[in-house]
């Protein structure tokens, strides 16, 4: 069975940090690209971040830029989503979904209709 499981949420005060970790079962994650998602309360589902598979090469969402940095370590078969500075419109149900290799003239990591294996969500709560 193809799993992946976020873990690492929680409730944290603005401006501190945060580490999600994605980690998958059933299949190798190092031949995906994986992206974390967000759904905050009464609104989309968004992109948030991507890295993919083979060069890594890695995807932001502008209202993340600068604070939020994605890398994975394939000997864990785990992605992570280092979360700093973080904000109270962060606050949001997180997901990581793996896809096929997004080619090099692709600009499809934000399309969540292009993941295939998506993990049942951690909460992260930014308030004081």
């Amino acid at each position: 069975q193809l799993q992946l499981v976020e873990s690492g949420g929680g409730l944290v005060q603005p401006g501190g940090s945060l580490r999600l970790s994605c980690a998958a079962s059933g299949f190798t994650l190092g031949y995906y690209a994986i992206g974390w998602f967000r759904q905050a309360p009464g609104k989309e589902r968004e992109g948030v971040s991507c890295i993919n598979s083979g060069n890594d090469r890695t995807y932001y969402a502008d209202s993340v830029k600068g604070r939020f940095t994605i890398s994975r370590d394939n000997a864990k078969n785990t992605v992570y989503l280092q979360m700093n500075s973080l904000k109270p419109e962060d606050t949001a149900v997180y997901y990581c979904a793996a896809k096929n290799r997004i080619g090099p003239y692709s600009s499809t990591w934000y399309l969540e209709g292009t993941y295939t294996i998506w993990g049942q969500g951690t909460q992260v709560t930014v308030s004081s």
